[in-house]
């Protein structure tokens, strides 16, 4: 019989995950993948300034967003500059078009090998995606001066570069999740999230003027951290029963059992951020691009990219922090219902034989279903709706302009870590060890 120790049972779950080999070679192999990517992200292309990349991305919050994605690549203009973010976007579309076209719908219904192949029209989508996304990148920075003019030819080798750092990231978030431990696309946006905390750290403890601010801005932080666990962990029981048939003895009995149907508050996960996001920032990318002088002109294109853009003062703030909010409900309500679709709850239980108590199966249980993820999804729409416009709220509350509260950043760290230790618990529960989540 294994004795207590007196370690915290996090310490003590960590060391006993090293002590099995299998599990140690697992998590050796996330750690060694992880550092991997990581040296890929500091892989420079040709013709960067890099003292005028830093200032633009400190500038720039529509880029400051697509950096969290690439793990902190783009702002050094690396071969992973894009990260895995177009691979997030062709899964999205993909996402949104297989209910819609329907070889896609059939495809999803044929089990893994269905899976497998629109995984694999998922990959060859996000190549083109990631042309698309480097080759503008490449125009951007190049008109903002942090990228040097290139001929034809070396630009079509930069894309070329940011597509192949691309999918290599891909094939390593691949790697992550068929030999090691969680997520590995989730792990590799983690990993540079992290990767860019000290220095975050950094720029708030140079404020030294502002420690009140930074106080306030520490307790803010902590409690949207409990706030996005208590919404990420939350979710209502339906309770169902079977109707089994067992054949005895030659002879048929019918029996009974009971289990519950989990409906997440926030089943849509970050994914509305990203829609909405995209959507509010686009106006003001379009003007970044067709501005002409000074951000001072007073210009059509300079009054639109003020409006949306994170960084401008009143009222354009709160044009593009409002516009951020309610569509970030709106995008929360579309992409539940969308994915409750797919999911067809209503036809599995059918099929199972399970009903849920006091329903009629079929079309009552799906309008009951409905009814219920409508309701709890007002919980967690407006809770992401919090959460993204939190940073407004932390800047004007504490004054500090030098460090942002990242809502992608913070929603990504912790639901990452809530899989990868809930993914590592139950390596461990199958070895019969305690794990650190009750």
């Amino acid at each position: 019989m294994r004795q207590k120790s007196s370690r915290p049972r996090l310490l003590q779950a960590m060391i006993d995950a090293f002590s099995l080999p299998d599990l140690r070679r697992r998590l050796l192999i996330t750690l060694g993948i992880l550092v991997a990517a990581r040296f890929i992200a500091h892989v420079p292309l040709p013709g960067v300034d890099s003292a005028a990349l830093q200032d633009l991305f400190d500038q720039n919050g529509a880029l400051g967003m697509l950096d969290l994605f690439s793990g902190g690549a783009m702002r050094y203009f690396s071969v992973a500059a894009l990260g895995v973010y177009p691979y997030i976007t062709a899964s999205i579309i993909m996402t949104l078009l297989t209910p819609v076209i329907p070889k896609l719908t059939a495809l999803s219904k044929e089990g893994e090998a269905g899976r497998n192949k629109i995984n694999t029209i998922t990959h060859w989508l996000a190549v083109p995606t990631a042309a698309l996304a480097g080759y503008s990148q490449l125009l951007l920075l190049q008109r903002e001066g942090a990228v040097a003019q290139t001929e034809p030819l070396a630009a079509v080798a930069i894309v070329l570069s940011i597509v192949a750092g691309t999918m290599f990231m891909v094939w390593l978030g691949e790697q992550i999740t068929n030999y090691g431990i969680g997520n590995g696309i989730s792990l590799i946006i983690f990993a540079g999230i992290v990767a860019g905390l000290p220095d975050t750290i950094g720029r708030g403890l140079m404020a030294s003027d502002q420690f009140a601010g930074l106080a306030v801005y520490a307790i803010m932080a902590l409690l949207t951290t409990v706030l996005i666990v208590i919404f990420t962990e939350a979710h209502r029981r339906i309770p169902v029963q079977y109707a089994q048939t067992v054949i005895r003895s030659g002879k048929m009995y019918r029996r009974g059992g009971e289990s519950h149907i989990p409906l997440r508050v926030n089943s849509a996960g970050m994914i509305p951020l990203i829609f909405a996001s995209a959507l509010v920032m686009l106006p003001g990318l379009v003007a970044s691009y067709f501005m002409a002088g000074s951000t001072e002109d007073p210009n059509f294109w300079n009054t639109i990219y003020n409006i949306f853009s994170s960084s401008a003062s009143m009222p354009g703030g709160l044009v593009y922090w409002g516009l951020y909010f309610f569509m970030t409900i709106i995008f929360a309500f579309f992409y539940t219902m969308v994915t409750f679709e797919q999911q067809d709850i209503p036809g599995t239980l059918q099929r199972q034989g399970g009903f849920v108590p006091g329903i009629r199966p079929g079309k009552m249980t799906d309008q009951y279903l409905s009814g219920v993820i409508g309701r709890i999804t007002w919980a967690g729409a407006l809770f992401l709706g919090f959460v993204a416009i939190m940073p407004f709220i932390a800047r004007e509350v504490t004054g500090i302009q030098v460090i942002q509260l990242s809502s992608f950043g913070m929603l990504i760290v912790v639901g990452v870590a809530l899989d990868t230790m809930k993914q590592l618990e139950a390596q461990l529960v199958m070895r019969r060890y305690e794990g650190f989540i009750k």
